[in-house]
């Protein structure tokens, strides 16, 4: 791997860069065997694994204290992993590539991470801000089709500028300020984003409970003409085009909006089943996924055909006294979401299921028609308009990381003297 071709902004480096495995004892980790039952008894060695991803994707955990497994000294030992001292530096390398950490206190990890304890001439918390630097291109050149992987080879290349120590730790709490000053604009903006998904839903609440004390409430298994319950064969992970066949994915559907683009390329060996096909009006409700999204309700519009209803979702069809979309509507407002929640049921805690039966058993307002189109057009509006707004905060989240970013590589690299810019303010900068 060329310099150039991880990370082209190496090149403009003040500093001589070098590979980090130069400055710092390169390692990794290693999973004990799973069929042994004794090497995960009296687990007390923190161990990181993929399950801790999750702490490190917005770049503000800087220090890993805590993580969701432990594993034993006799599994440690039957195995290859190893005990890493603390202020290691870790960088996850497999599935979730480019996440960045140092380690709190003496811990092991997988293999799904790549480890470096530094040496005296290199700062740990320079080298976390410089992998930082880095992750967008580690991203990039990481291989594989279902998981992306960079290879133990690839990481033993990885350079990094190396200015003299005491300019790391210059250069490192410089970017400690000023990334967190970042982080904090940015927790801001999604703070905003999310009172004002919760606005919209007490008003979407608020509409509901009006139309509940006007005319009153019926069950939804009295207005059903149809219900049927796809398959999911085993498709090609690519969308169909427009003349092969689909298999809808559950991502489809999110509360009151249907995207005929997540779906999933019948083989064409596999005969479709006609009989599954979705068509224009068609109500379908997610029967299966997260508890989050079990239940959401979405109608399908203007698509084209050849798509198949898989087995996660059920597609109702009602009668003419309820419109499809004023039932999806109300399926995102709480009192159904609640009734979902409380029926749902699933194997674990991030998956859950609904029967049919308890969709049957939904309360839905009485109104006329006319009423329910008002209703159904209020909502589409509300939802347009707060659309917008998230496109524009989404946006401006997106051009905060790209400061973030060129903040962190300028640094790192000597081509912002961070002597002269400590003190600014870094959208100034």
């Amino acid at each position: 791997m060329s310099r150039a071709s991880i990370a082209p902004w190496l090149a403009t480096s003040q500093w001589p860069t070098v590979p980090i495995r130069l400055v710092a004892r390169l390692g990794s980790g290693h999973t004990p065997s799973r069929k042994v039952a004794e090497y995960w008894e009296n687990c007390d060695i923190p161990w990181i694994t993929l399950a801790d991803v999750w702490q490190l994707r917005n770049g503000a955990v800087d220090v890993i204290t805590e993580t969701k497994e432990m594993i034993s000294a006799l599994g440690l030992a039957n195995s290859s992993a190893a005990i890493h001292p603390a202020g290691t530096v870790i960088l996850s390398r497999t599935a979730s590539v480019g996440f960045s950490a140092i380690m709190g206190s003496m811990m092991a990890t997988s293999q799904d991470f790549a480890t470096w304890t530094c040496g005296p001439r290199l700062e740990p918390r320079y080298l976390l801000h410089a992998l930082r630097g880095m992750a967008p291109d580690l991203k990039r050149i990481a291989m594989g089709s279902t998981h992306k992987t960079i290879y133990m080879p690839d990481i033993e290349q990885l350079r990094i500028p190396l200015p003299n120590i005491e300019e790391q730790r210059r250069i490192a709490e410089f970017l400690d300020a000023e990334t967190s000053r970042i982080d904090r604009i940015s927790h801001l903006q999604s703070r905003v984003l999310a009172k004002l998904h919760e606005r919209e839903m007490a008003h979407r609440d608020a509409a509901i409970d009006r139309l509940f004390d006007s005319g009153g409430a019926v069950q939804l298994r009295r207005h059903i003409w149809s219900v049927d319950q796809g398959v999911s064969p085993q498709c090609d992970a690519v969308p169909a085009s427009d003349d092969e066949w689909g298999v809808l994915k559950v991502s489809c559907l999110r509360p009151c909006v249907f995207d005929p683009t997540q779906n999933k390329r019948l083989p064409p060996d596999i005969s479709p089943n006609r009989s599954s096909e979705v068509r224009k009006g068609d109500l379908l409700i997610v029967r299966a996924n997260t508890p989050e999204l079990v239940g959401s309700a979405a109608v399908v519009g203007d698509v084209r055909s050849r798509l198949l209803l898989p087995d996660k979702i059920f597609r109702v069809r009602l009668d003419s006294k309820f419109l499809p979309e004023f039932v999806a509507e109300v399926a995102a407002g709480s009192r159904v979401r609640a009734m979902s929640a409380a029926s749902s049921n699933g194997a674990s805690q991030s998956m859950a299921n609904i029967r049919f039966d308890q969709v049957k058993a939904w309360k839905i307002p009485i109104a006329d028609l006319h009423a329910q189109e008002r209703f159904v057009e209020k909502m589409t509006a509300n939802r347009k308009h707060l659309f917008e707004i998230g496109r524009a905060i989404e946006r401006q989240l997106a051009l905060i990381e790209e400061r973030r970013q060129s903040l962190i590589t300028s640094a790192v690299t000597g081509q912002l003297d961070v002597a002269t810019a400590t003190g600014r303010s870094s959208t100034s900068l």
